[in-house]
């Protein structure tokens, strides 16, 4: 017994030591007020949730999270991982799974107002930046038969992961489109890699996603597939789509995206940087100061970085900008 007791107290001891000479903690889940210094006191780690691994929030939150740590010395560890994205991610966000979260304008603005996939539960989540916008891509087979919206009826349709944002868009896209996204198509509720191999192999006859331009697992279908698929235009229901969301606005997918005969239209809606409204000031002023300090590395790993832009950081109406983001932008 005396052994076991010394040897509870050496451990206690230990403990104390280790925290006094910074030892790795989680993020500061509650903001304590006061100034924003900018700052972060101790060795903290931040979890980033993302997307599918093809998408574009995984090849730009493994960049994010890279420069996190460079960017701290350290000081800050940050992670990022792979994901079913927005909805998804923002329930794990809420949830302290991840400290960070990548999520759709639309899909955020549903939790904060407890819409839709978040049943009448108003969601504790700001904003520390709006980023690039993401261009709903909208894919068939040539050969299924399809040239409208209104031929995907009874065809087998990927419409994106659980609980991501890309399902949100792609059941009111068909919704729009006069279609019943729950009896009136095969749906395959796939993530971005099992749906890109779908099409290949032609087990799906069309497809949405999405993501910034340009998305490496579309860039591989169009390589792999050629005249195999092609494009359907959208733009045409960006106005009856705003009745459920004020972000949609009608977009062009650049035809040297992906080295396409024209350009496509189609739906466009921002992208939004999540955390819990809670977030230690500091640690969120960090984060958001290093997005724009190292936007140049981001940029490097997917060029969709090159849409995030100080002008446009602090408009994620109606989600609330975080203080420690606020801070950031005007320093």
């Amino acid at each position: 017994m005396r052994r076991v007791a010394i040897g509870f107290v050496i451990a206690v001891m230990a403990a104390g030591l280790l925290a006094g000479c910074g030892g790795r903690r989680d993020a500061p889940r509650s903001d304590a007020g006061g100034a924003v210094t900018c700052e972060v006191k101790q060795e903290t780690r931040v979890g980033i949730a993302t997307g599918n691994a093809t998408g574009v929030y995984f090849a730009l939150g493994n960049a994010y999270a890279e420069q996190i740590s460079q960017a701290t010395g350290g000081k800050v560890k940050a992670t990022a991982a792979e994901t079913g994205a927005s909805v998804q991610n923002i329930q794990q966000l809420v949830a302290g799974t991840y400290q960070v979260a990548f999520s759709l304008a639309d899909t955020a603005a549903d939790a904060v107002l407890g819409s839709a996939s978040f049943d009448g539960k108003r969601q504790p989540v700001q904003a520390l930046s709006r980023l690039y916008p993401n261009y709903t891509q909208v894919i068939i087979r040539t050969g299924a038969g399809i040239g409208s919206l209104a031929d995907l009826r009874g065809k087998r349709v990927s419409t994106g992961s659980p609980k991501s944002g890309t399902e949100v868009i792609a059941q009111r896209v068909l919704q729009a489109a006069g279609l019943n996204p729950d009896n009136d198509i095969s749906a395959q509720r796939l993530d971005l890699t099992k749906t890109v191999d779908g099409m290949k192999d032609g087990t799906i006859d069309a497809m949405f996603f999405s993501g910034g331009l340009p998305t490496p697992g579309i860039t591989d279908l169009l390589t792999s597939a050629e005249d195999k698929v092609r494009f359907l235009d959208i733009a045409d229901l960006a106005g009856s789509m705003r009745t459920s969301n004020p972000v949609y606005e009608e977009g062009t997918i650049p035809a040297a995206t992906y080295d396409l005969p024209a350009d496509v239209k189609t739906i466009v809606v921002p992208n939004v940087l999540l955390v819990r409204d809670d977030l230690d000031a500091d640690l969120a002023c960090v984060l958001t100061k290093t997005l724009f300090d190292r936007k140049t590395q981001l940029e490097q790993a997917n060029s969709a970085a090159k849409g995030i832009t100080r002008d446009a950081a602090t408009l994620t109406s109606p989600v609330n900008l975080h203080r420690g983001a606020a801070a950031a932008l005007t320093k």
